[in-house]
């Protein structure tokens, strides 16, 4: 029997529509929570991403502010711009929209972000939060979104054997450091496999839950996926189609009509994971607003 999709466009309007309550309650007290997002360059991907960013914002009654700076920003400019949104009360929460033009280093960047503005939460204080278990922390939009969607579709993670395809700092370490901690939708055993792994296909067969974000479309077939398990496809990937109006379609990193037939859920790709980082992102931004009300 084809697995249940789990459906990460509606669990993503449902966290929306929570974000905007507490954006409703927050104002109530003169507090007006409010994200700012930098976008150097023309990137068409980081373009359509920013405007989605900004048209979530406004539907959730946030205060959103887009600041874009030519390709031909220096370092030095993009890093007086973070200075002055680290100092605008206004802002509880920016990011810098990756990837940069070259020339900028982004650990730089990153680094120049208040932690607590880090709504993202690439600053290695964030990280370090993560991966002790500190929840004052911000923890990126996207492992925190498919830990929402595992426990939002009641997914068992206690004691499960969680495998992850991918080691990037952006999704594969901080889902490790998420999935492994003692808390709800988590205490999970984690394996994380890599471009060195030897025998992929031994440890993804043993996983109960399967979080692939490797960045390459289809590695993962459904003969690698144990009969029962949860599939997370994290990645987003455009493969051609001469049938499409575009001349491409969207895949993810898990070949879906094969693993569909083993895993007992799994998301689609588009409409899975996707949805889930930007209302993520509203709701660490909430956070950011309610604890710079607290202070």
């Amino acid at each position: 029997m084809p697995a249940e999709l789990i459906d990460g466009v509606a669990i993503a309007k449902s966290i929306r529509a929570e974000v905007a309550a507490d954006v409703q309650r927050l104002g109530k007290r003169g507090v007006h929570p409010g994200l700012a997002v930098v976008l150097v360059g023309e990137d068409p991907a980081s373009e359509v991403y920013v405007r989605n960013k900004g048209r979530a914002c406004e539907e959730a009654g946030m205060h959103s502010v887009t600041i874009r700076m030519p390709a031909a920003t220096t370092q030095a400019e993009l890093l007086e711009q973070v200075h002055r949104l680290n100092d605008d009360p206004a802002i509880h929460g920016f990011l810098v929209q990756m990837p940069l033009p070259k020339g900028i280093d982004a650990d730089v960047v990153i680094r120049a972000i208040k932690p607590e503005k880090d709504v993202d939460g690439f600053h290695p204080v964030n990280v370090g939060k993560n991966l002790i278990g500190d929840r004052d922390g911000f923890v990126p939009c996207t492992p925190s979104g498919v830990q929402e969607m595992l426990g939002r579709s009641g997914t068992d993670t206690r004691g499960k054997e969680c495998v992850i395809v991918g080691r990037s700092n952006i999704v594969g370490k901080p889902m490790m450091a998420l999935m492994v901690q003692n808390g709800p939708n988590a205490n999970a055993t984690v394996t994380v496999c890599h471009s060195a792994t030897r025998k992929l296909k031994e440890h993804t067969l043993r996983a109960d839950i399967l979080i692939v974000a490797a960045g390459k479309p289809r590695m993962v077939t459904g003969d690698m996926v144990k009969e029962g398990a949860v599939v997370i496809d994290v990645g987003i990937n455009r493969v051609a189609d001469a049938s499409a109006k575009s001349g491409y379609r969207l895949v993810g990193d898990v070949d879906f009509e094969s693993a569909r037939e083993r895993a007992s859920r799994i998301t689609p790709v588009p409409g899975g994971v996707g949805p889930m980082t930007i209302a993520m992102l509203l709701k660490n931004t909430v956070r950011a607003a309610e604890q710079s009300a607290s202070r």
